[in-house]
């Protein structure tokens, strides 16, 4: 007899406690296999696939794409030990657990395995009788959860029908579906003109201009907690265009992680900058060195990165001051014991930062390696929340952007960041004559708590040395 049992959005570690469903990969009435992901979630960190540990028959969805919910909140319902959309059947008993090999602990992969639940909450029918389909009953409120109530749709209704939507929307991006939410565009109403009908970031685009033009025309303007500033504006007379509403754009996923960091840091952590150029000219050409002895077939070439983190690993050997934290309860200084290393990485889901871990035991060439996995990750949105904290020093190479210099704010709760900007060729006094050098500027931001100027000038100016004379770093190998 198929049992109907409940599966909550898991805790996705690292002190997350929402999630934002970003696309479901089953539909009502499909059958899924034990640990078979259901659904694409987008957290402050990542974007996870969340397996469920049951095997069994969907038979209930909650939450629509594009809404958040918090750690415990129910995410769907399956009737295990079914292969079809099972009929209506009495309540199984509260006490009756799942029979063994039924579910998995493994609740989400890579997070360690969550001991079951004592009870399960068990899902009422909403009838008996072969013409009555199954309803699964609403879940009991949890407190954090905001968006409306989605009813679950019935398990009767076929495969391509859920909570009244005819088919699935072909839309594959998850921008493309944020993009819209933003802009209330409706997807289903959409034609897209990519393969197969697939919609495209210009058809959002296009809904977004007609929706613009209709409602300039025949929507009254909103009302806004702005009010103040709009009465403040110049009168617009007849025959003038009216101006353009004000974008409001949210601050979640990764955007609002990366501010409330960014806020924290700012707000607590009384924060210093010293630069310096530096003469790379000498760096390049050891790095053109080591990858043309390497051959053609001789491995991964090694990246200035790579060169930069393991220059700064050596530092932070010298200046164990800089590779701490501050616990401001206990008024302590936290000396790290290992370099886990923060790098700074652009990607369409905006600012994110991977760590290397344990690089201090690591060379250049393995450093490069893992800087070159984990940068992969970030550019698919398959990088874990764990692969994205745990980080005791950050390197920044903003230089990528074309800019010279910058001063980084730290990433919280570490006590530094080396920012790195683009190496270019300059007028530079080289062995008292004036060359053309390939030049380099380096900027440290430092907790003044940590340490003083002195300590900080000196971390800086060891990895100048190392940048400008690359011999040096040999002392420390």
């Amino acid at each position: 007899m198929a049992q109907v049992l409940e599966f909550k959005l898991p805790d996705l570690g690292e002190g997350l406690t929402e999630a934002e469903i970003v696309r479901w990969l089953v539909e009502v009435g499909d059958v899924v296999a034990i640990d078979q992901p259901v659904v694409e979630v987008e957290t402050a960190k990542a974007m996870v696939e969340v397996p469920c540990p049951y095997g069994g028959v969907v038979t209930a969805r909650f939450g629509e794409e594009g809404s958040e919910l918090p750690v415990g909140a129910p995410l769907l319902t399956v009737a295990v030990g079914a292969t079809e959309a099972p009929s209506a059947s009495p309540e199984p008993s509260a006490d009756e657990e799942p029979s063994a090999g039924s579910g998995s602990g493994n609740v989400l992969v890579g997070y360690g395995t969550g001991a079951p639940a004592a009870r399960r909450r068990r899902i009422r029918p909403a009838g008996v009788g072969a013409a009555a389909p199954v309803a699964a009953a609403a879940p009991a409120p949890v407190a954090a959860v905001d968006p409306a109530p989605v009813r679950p749709a019935p398990v009767a209704v076929a495969v391509g029908e859920v909570n009244g939507r005819q088919g699935p929307v072909a839309v594959v991006s998850p921008l493309v579906r944020r993009l819209a939410r933003q802009h209330e565009i409706d997807l289903r109403q959409l034609t897209g003109s990519g393969p197969d009908g697939l919609i495209l970031r210009a058809d959002v685009d296009s809904a977004i201009r007609r929706a613009g033009e209709a409602g300039s025309a025949t929507e009254p303007e909103a009302r806004t907690t702005a009010e103040s500033v709009v009465a403040a504006a110049p009168t617009v007379h007849a025959g003038t265009a009216a101006p353009a509403a004000a974008e409001r754009i949210p601050l979640r996923g990764v955007r609002g992680a990366v501010a409330d960091k960014l806020s924290r840091s700012r707000s607590e952590i009384p924060d210093a900058t010293c630069w310096v150029d530096a003469d790379a000219t000498e760096l390049m050409a050891a790095r053109a060195a080591m990858n043309a002895a390497s051959g053609p077939s001789g491995g991964p070439k090694v990246s200035v990165l790579a060169l930069l983190a393991r220059i700064c690993t050596a530092a932070l050997a010298r200046y164990p001051e800089l590779n701490s934290t501050v616990d401001t309860a206990a008024r302590e200084i936290v000396r790290l014991p290992g370099v886990h290393l923060g790098f700074a990485a652009q990607t369409e889901r905006g600012l994110v930062v991977p760590v290397v871990r344990d690089a201090h035991t690591r060379n250049a060439e393995s450093i490069g390696a893992e800087i070159a996995r984990l940068t992969e990750l970030a550019r698919t949105g398959k990088l874990s929340p764990a692969q994205l904290t745990g980080g005791t020093f950050t390197l920044n190479n903003y230089g990528v952007f074309g800019v010279d210099g910058s001063t980084p704010i730290i990433n919280h709760p570490e006590a530094a960041m080396l920012g790195v900007g683009r190496i270019m060729p300059k007028p530079w006094v080289h062995n008292g004559e004036l060359a053309v050098r390939q030049v380099v500027q380096l900027s440290l931001t430092f907790d003044h708590r940590v340490c003083d100027g002195g300590t900080a000038g000196g971390f800086l100016r060891y990895v100048a040395d190392c940048v400008e004379q690359p011999a040096v770093l040999l002392r420390t190998l």
